[in-house]
């Protein structure tokens, strides 16, 4: 399968944001539900243990990588079913995620960006969360899921070249 790249790179205070969109035929409060609830993103994603809410820590298995780790979550902020700003850590490292949901004239909007220092690793990053979002989408709207080497590496060249720009308006 041919995929190409969504995501676009913006200039932040503080780094970088990646930005990828994702449109969904389903009210936002659908779609919060599957970025939200553990048995909808243990489909996904992973399922989710711990008390939720803003300030605290849940523990995310991310069972689509090798060996399913775990994963701490802190929850930086819960707006249902708007916004969701999260800090993961993992042997990895650690994220700065939002997910940014509004209506859209088909259905909702979901915009996924990750706050990053730099754009070093954006050949890596990029096509990990195409392919998660891809997954979302898949398990929301029942289509088949698509296969990881699908993105990676074929996506790793094209996010490399991606330039910065200023924000949206």
């Amino acid at each position: 399968m041919n995929r190409f790249p969504t995501g676009k790179l913006f200039r932040a205070d503080d780094g970088v944001d990646l930005v990828l969109t994702r449109t969904f035929r389903a009210p936002a409060e659908d779609v919060w539900a599957s970025v939200t609830e553990p048995e909808r993103t243990a489909r996904w994603f992973g399922p989710w243990e711990g008390e939720a809410g803003p300030g605290r820590t849940i523990r995310v298995q991310l069972v689509f990588e090798e060996k399913a780790p775990w994963a701490e979550m802190r929850i930086e902020a819960c707006e249902p079913p708007r916004r969701l700003e999260i800090t993961a850590k993992d042997a990895a490292g650690s994220w700065h995620l939002e997910l940014l949901l509004s209506e859209a004239d088909s259905g909702t909007e979901l915009r996924f960006v990750q706050h990053l220092a730099g754009a070093e690793g954006i050949g890596e990053i990029g096509p990990g969360w195409e392919y998660y979002l891809d997954l979302l989408a898949a398990s929301h709207d029942g289509s088949a899921k698509p296969e990881f080497d699908d993105y990676y590496p074929a996506l790793k060249s094209s996010y490399e070249h991606l330039t910065v720009t200023e924000p949206e308006a």
